[in-house]
């Protein structure tokens, strides 16, 4: 009943963006390190390949998605928490032009105390945070494009090191929209 509700709640927020009423976000967090994520590899007969693997902390990054192709991305080396998170909309919150609505999941830190007592200032904003049902995220949008950097974006060769792999990583952000682009 209530995934039923949300669902066409967020449907309702679709065609009011498509109608150019409000700014749209979808927004989530996701960490990186030296662990590759490699879903499927092969190689030829005979020959061995070998990729590093190793528990190193890259970053966290919190990043919000339009379907227009607009990201707005912030990293931190700490644990993403709901401090870090108010510190990310509240930036968000300074260069809206229009009504701004972002969705979110009902992680920890988004549903933290200290973000639930920014919800007033940010309305005053004409911002607001749209909580998707619990267990639903094929109903956020910002999934593709965490799994299109992990599984798809990044090459083995990019995990070499810390340098290299945030290298790698803030090259797509960098270039998302031009080279690297999501449906």
């Amino acid at each position: 009943m209530v995934y039923a509700h949300k669902k066409e709640r967020l449907t309702e927020l679709l065609k009011l963006e498509a109608q150019g009423a409000i700014d749209l976000f979808f927004a989530d967090e996701c960490g990186f390190s030296l662990t590759p994520c490699l879903p499927y590899g092969w190689q030829p007969i005979g020959e061995r390949y070998t990729i590093r693997s190793a528990k190193d902390w890259v970053t966290n990054l919190f990043g919000l998605l339009s379907r227009r192709g607009k990201l707005i991305t912030y990293a931190t080396s700490h644990s993403v928490t709901g401090q870090f998170i108010v510190e990310c909309i509240d930036e968000v919150a300074e260069r809206i032009d229009n009504p701004t609505v972002i969705v979110v999941d009902n992680a920890p830190w988004h549903t933290s105390a200290v973000v639930q007592s920014r919800q007033k200032v940010w309305a005053h904003k004409d911002l607001y945070l749209f909580f998707l049902p619990t267990y639903s995220p094929q109903l956020n949008s910002i999934e593709i494009l965490w799994k299109k950097i992990k599984y798809e974006w990044l090459r083995a060769e990019d995990y070499t090191s810390v340098t290299t792999l945030k290298e790698a990583i803030f090259n797509i952000i960098r270039k998302y929209n031009e080279e690297f682009c999501i449906d």
